[in-house]
């Protein structure tokens, strides 16, 4: 019986994609004007977004799988916040904070930094919308070590930091490369922040929308494929050195 709900599950996740496939005008496959460049851009920005995310979101994640203080219900009640806002939303927010006359947005552009419609919006946009489902798949993947390790290596005179390295980060190797491929994919496919605060440079999300506007649906499947070329082989990488080092 789960293997029939397996395979049902399996052909509903499998059916748009098979239409995909089916819609697409193979002989007259082409690309619209400026899809190259908004390929370069998203693979770009998506990288220096994950980059700051990986950076800024791990200490984040392990110190809350790692400490309990007062409060932090509201500190996940911030993160589910973020998580939850709909991206077109998310948007809004951010340019009410980071536009030209938003509280941020005037102090940062009067020191030269432009956050509409600039790489630096984009790279904002995306790293709002994906760094919370980061935090919150990493932090799992980090209450899933034991903290007897973790203090096993502490008394064998490792460092907090050497522990954290060679204890905490091997062990939680698994969940950690879900939570950069779940980032990838969030701040690769994101649009509706993306549309608000950075319109331009157009990315592959809003690129898209632009295509089917300007020209239709045969213009938005070729570079619907090429987005799933780009943005699927970091997560299967990832997915396969963790579980080819869990194997070992």
């Amino acid at each position: 019986m789960p293997a029939i709900v397996s395979v049902i599950t399996l052909l509903l996740v499998a059916a748009p994609f098979v239409g995909l496939a089916l819609a697409t005008h193979w002989r007259h496959f082409g690309f619209a004007d400026g899809d190259g460049n908004a390929v370069i851009v998203s693979l770009l920005y998506s990288l220096l977004a994950l980059i700051l995310i990986i950076a800024l979101g791990t200490p984040l994640a392990w110190w809350l799988a790692r400490h309990r203080i007062r409060g932090l219900w509201l500190i996940d009640a911030l993160l589910l916040l973020a998580l939850l806002t709909p991206p077109l939303a998310l948007g809004l927010l951010l340019a009410s904070m980071y536009g030209p006359y938003g509280p941020a947005g005037s102090v940062l552009e009067r020191a030269g930094l432009v956050l509409t419609n600039s790489a630096a919006a984009f790279v904002m946009a995306q790293f709002y919308s994906a760094l919370p489902y980061y935090v919150i798949a990493a932090r799992a993947a980090f209450e899933s070590v034991p903290r007897e390790l973790e203090q096993i290596a502490l008394t064998l005179g490792h460092s907090p930091w050497r522990s954290f390295l060679h204890v905490s980060l091997p062990l939680a190797r698994l969940g950690l490369a879900a939570a950069v491929a779940l980032a990838w994919v969030r701040a690769l496919g994101e649009f509706g922040a993306v549309l608000i605060v950075a319109y331009y440079p157009q990315g592959i999300p809003v690129k898209l929308w632009v295509n089917l506007q300007d020209v239709g649906l045969a213009a938005v499947y070729p570079l619907l494929w090429v987005f799933f070329l780009v943005a699927m082989p970091l997560p299967l990488i990832l997915g396969l050195a963790a579980r080819r080092r869990r194997l070992i």
